[in-house]
């Protein structure tokens, strides 16, 4: 089955009941049993709730693996993997990370004795440095929020395999649409389905998929016991906004050509971040993994002056000033002052993201408008 049919099929049945095409809101928190544990599988709908069994089953669909389970937020499904661990185990990630992550990850567990190593992973080399016996998970965003570095997922497959590590792949700018990592040797693939897989910024939600059985037992069990689950009305409306990914991301990728073709060329500006440029920081592994380049581009001004980056923030009327990415419609931000606030200035700046970058994520309008309204914000 091919991957637009998939996102409309996949993982969804009629209503066994009514014969309803759409899966119902289970508004539902019980379900009456014939006599105690005689149930028809469904027993609290922390532990299970039939929107959220067919999201589930949607998602795994997508990402060719065998299991998927839905969380209230990207976070809350972070939380539950890293969860897997215990005090003295060690974490390598890239450098380049969405601020999230990097607050839970040393504000929460580092506390609780989990180290973590955080590496420029673009070059493989870094990674190995700091691989040891303690070494339990490998944590992979690719392309980076927000610099758009392409990290070799194969590459950090091989390195997880000879390590004993679990490989996470946070795959929320490219969605299954442009790269499958369970594919590539991930063991673990999480997502914000906020973004690109919901799809248009009415719901905030997260998602692991994965293939392994007895990881997904373990899995299952933290999501049910520490209970970061969604609600059926969330998971209704991620399973629509799936239905129509595959157009939407078509959309996005060519969008987000054209305008880093535009910005690329424009005289005020003085670097863009997108994968498509074969200029770009291994582009070739980007063409060799994803389908397409994705709709999320960074850019700094010539000049790279914070207060140039803000006038054009304000001026920019078509592409909303907000947090998150991935709807519908334009968004535009300042990610050391929102979405990377969380990670300490002299962080970011090792790391190469400055305050004066912008991050565009570029919606499915037309494009001439988009064009028209980065023309008059930049001049």
């Amino acid at each position: 089955m091919k991957f637009g049919t998939k996102t409309i099929h996949a993982g969804v049945h009629p209503d066994p009941t009514t014969g309803a095409i759409m899966t119902p809101i289970y508004q539902t928190s019980t379900y009456v049993q014939r006599s105690p544990g005689d149930h028809k599988g469904y027993e609290y709908s922390r532990t299970h709730n039939p929107t959220r069994t067919q999201l589930q089953d949607a998602l795994a669909a997508l990402d060719n693996g065998q299991h998927g389970l839905a969380f209230a937020s990207g976070m809350a499904a972070t939380d539950c993997i890293v969860k897997l661990l215990k005090p003295g185990d060690e974490v390598i990630s890239t450098n380049d990370l969405y601020g999230g992550s990097y607050r839970i990850f040393t504000k929460v567990y580092e506390p609780l004795g989990i180290k973590f190593h955080f590496v420029p992973m673009h070059d493989m080399a870094s990674v190995r440095e700091k691989v040891n016996e303690r070494t339990k998970l490998i944590w992979v965003e690719t392309p980076t929020n927000p610099l758009l570095n392409v990290i070799d997922i194969a590459a950090a497959a091989a390195v997880a395999k000879e390590a004993g590590a679990l490989l996470v792949v946070d795959n929320t700018f490219s969605t299954p649409y442009l790269q499958t990592p369970l594919d590539l040797g991930a063991d673990l693939v999480v997502y914000s389905l906020t973004k690109y897989m919901g799809g248009h910024s009415d719901v905030v939600m997260g998602a692991i998929v994965l293939k392994d059985d007895e990881l997904h037992e373990r899995l299952r069990f933290l999501q049910n016991a520490c209970g970061g689950t969604p609600g059926p009305q969330d998971c209704f409306l991620v399973l629509r906004g799936l239905k129509t990914l595959h157009i939407r991301m078509q959309r996005h990728c060519e969008n987000g050509r054209a305008i880093a073709e535009y910005l690329q060329a424009h005289p005020k500006v003085g670097k863009v971040y997108w994968p498509g440029f074969e200029q770009h920081p291994n582009h070739e592994v980007a063409a060799k993994q994803m389908r397409d380049f994705g709709g999320m581009i960074s850019f700094v001004l010539d000049g790279d002056r914070k207060e140039d980056a803000i006038a054009v923030l304000e001026k920019l009327e078509l592409f909303a000033l907000a947090e998150s990415l991935g709807g519908v419609e334009s968004l535009c931000g300042h990610p050391a002052t929102m979405t990377h606030a969380s990670i300490p200035a002299e962080e970011r700046l090792k790391a190469g993201l400055s305050d004066s970058l912008i991050r565009l994520s570029v919606g499915i309008e037309d494009v001439e408008d988009l064009i028209e309204d980065l023309k008059q914000a930049i001049g």
